[in-house]
């Protein structure tokens, strides 16, 4: 057996670094972060009004939107929004999203989103601002494709589950525009969905022909209670092209699937 002697000079050296170990190890049991846990809860998502593909109609306007839920002791709590959205004459679609905020307080809304659909090349760009990244995906809208809106004939519903009503609300001019006015009544009988009372949701909604969207929305139901859109400052002319080109500084993460 080999004995090693360790010098004079390198003891101290060693001793300090066995303290310094001993002393992270100890940090190490004493700093650990503390979780808190909690149960229950829910996580919504605002689905706001859909923007079709449509060729040969562009338009610019700011949508004005208002979520209004009951509180379980009576009242109710708002949150409200602004965004621009654009669509261009081959069917280019320009959406900004911007974080909803507590109506008439002290918190200012801030955009996190921009989107920008393309149906010529089928891509969808979710352009995240915080770390200016862009997240490109596939996307299906298509301008040869016809939409409208949902309507349903009144009548009982399958199974014996409710009934569903539809009112035709006749022509409206709303920001300038021609609009046709429908609403739409849905009750579930109790017990359909969990509910110990008829559950009743009413959707009404201002549509443009002209544009294929909705000037006027209104969504009235238990489970996400009250929501308002509203299309302010609305011009159809063909918005400037360097709204549909991606931001500058943003690189670029695309998410599309090979195909097989």
């Amino acid at each position: 057996m080999r004995t090693v002697l360790m010098s004079s000079a390198l003891r101290p050296f060693c001793l300090t670094i066995a303290l310094l170990a001993s002393h992270t190890l100890l940090l190490s049991q004493t700093t650990q972060p503390t979780v808190k846990t909690y149960d229950g809860g829910t996580r919504q998502t605002l689905e706001s009004i859909f923007i079709p593909p449509l060729a040969h109609a562009p338009f610019s306007l700011t949508l004005e939107t208002e979520w209004s839920r009951p509180m379980s002791g009576g009242g109710t709590y708002t949150l409200v929004n602004k965004r621009q959205i654009m669509r261009d004459g081959t069917g280019r679609i320009y959406q900004e999203r911007w974080l909803l905020v507590p109506k008439n307080g002290k918190m200012q809304s801030v955009m996190d989103f921009i989107q920008i659909s393309n149906p010529a090349d089928h891509t969808l760009y979710n352009c995240q601002i915080d770390i200016k990244k862009c997240f490109v995906v596939a996307y299906t809208g298509s301008v040869t494709s016809t939409y409208q809106p949902a309507i349903h004939p009144s009548g009982a519903l399958s199974d014996n589950t409710g009934y569903h009503q539809h009112e035709d609300l006749g022509h409206n001019n709303l920001a300038g525009i021609e609009t046709v006015g429908y609403r739409e009544i849905t009750t579930l009988n109790p017990g359909v969905f969990g509910n110990d009372q008829p559950m009743v949701t009413t959707r009404e909604f201002w549509y443009s022909p002209q544009l294929g969207i909705n000037i006027l929305s209104k969504l009235d139901s238990p489970q996400s209670g009250k929501q308002t859109f509203t299309a302010k400052d609305l011009s159809t002319s063909e918005p400037e092209a360097r709204f549909f080109a991606l931001p500058e500084g943003f690189t670029i993460e695309d998410q599309r699937k090979p195909e097989p």
